[in-house]
Parts: structure tokens; C-alpha cells; sequence
């Protein structure tokens, strides 16, 4: 039995493997995690970088939201040769292309966001034929104005470790 496979082993990789191609893919990067203070502007920067030539034509971009909790995804943001902004739903007027396929970048920015504009964002480039097996994600976080997981006090005295290292009671 194994004499035969000596044989039969190349015979079968000589037909099978002319029929096995390269798979390439696009590699999409995204920051994990934003924090923007309600009724500002948030760019959710998405870049990718492709194994074959960019074009307007070839490229297209898809964003999602997912809300807090929540399982689902709604669509809301295409890319393909010109921007497809939201006609309808919460991110109507919210959410315009910022990106430049061109370049490599894919992003959106919300504007004037809302409390309920927190949750996961998702973007999704394809660049015919490259293939795209992840989508980046980003976590928004909206909060009120003066209320950033950093407060004021907790700024000043990072800014004061940062001016003096030693802190007050040591050498100068």
C-alpha cells in the first residue's frame, strides 16, 4: 500500500495544485475604542492597506452600527465610486464620507452625535479582487459635556506628574 502512494502522491498533487490559488485579503485598521462629548463631530478613521491597485471602481466601503447590548447590525454608510449617506434613521445627516479610497482610507464622521449614537461600528472594505476577512470595529462612547472618563482633576494632576516627576515633595 504505501509503494502506491509513492506513486499516486505526486500524480495528485500534479492536478490538484495547479487549481489551488493564492487567497489574498485587505488588511482594515480601526482604533478600538473613541469617546466623543454629545453634539460634536467624531471622524471614526478606518484605514486598509490592499495587495492589488486602488480605484474608484474597484473599492467599496460598508459601516454598520451595532447599539449597546444588542446583537444586531444595521447598515449605515456605503462607499462605492461616490458616497451613500443614510436617507433615513438616526444617522440621517449624521453620518458623511471624510475618507479618500485613493489613500487608503475608508473613514466617516458622525456629526452632532447623540447618546444613542453608543455602541460598536463596524467597516468593511472590499477592493475587487482582494477579499476582506475582518471588518475593523470601533467602540463609541458619547458622553455629556464635562462628564469624559477623565475628569478635571484627574487631568491636572497627570499634567502636574508629567511637568514635575518627582512629585512635590522631591528633589529638585
Amino acid at each position: 500500500m504505501s509503494r502506491v502512494w509513492i506513486y499516486l502522491f505526486p500524480a495528485l498533487c500534479a492536478l490538484v495544485l495547479p487549481g489551488v490559488h493564492q487567497v489574498e485579503g485587505i488588511e482594515v485598521l480601526t482604533s478600538s475604542e473613541l469617546e466623543a462629548v454629545n453634539g460634536t463631530d467624531v471622524r471614526l478613521k478606518c484605514t486598509f492597506k490592499s495587495t492589488h491597485p486602488l480605484s474608484e471602481e474597484s473599492v467599496s466601503v460598508s459601516w454598520s452600527f451595532r447599539p449597546l447590548g444588542k446583537m444586531s447590525e444595521e447598515s449605515i454608510f456605503l462607499y462605492h465610486g461616490h458616497a451613500y449617506p443614510p436617507q433615513d434613521g438616526k444617522f440621517k445627516d449624521h453620518a458623511v464620507w471624510s475618507g479618500n479610497v485613493m489613500k487608503g482610507d475608508a473613514s466617516i464622521t458622525l456629526q452632532n452625535v447623540q447618546s444613542s449614537f453608543n455602541g460598536t461600528y463596524s467597516c468593511q472594505v472590499r477592493n475587487t479582487p482582494d477579499f476582506q476577512g475582518f471588518a475593523g470595529e470601533i467602540s463609541l462612547r458619547v458622553v455629556q459635556k464635562g462628564k469624559s472618563r477623565c475628569c478635571d482633576t484627574c487631568l491636572k494632576n497627570h499634567l502636574l506628574t508629567l511637568l514635575n516627576p518627582y512629585g512635590s515633595g522631591g528633589e529638585g
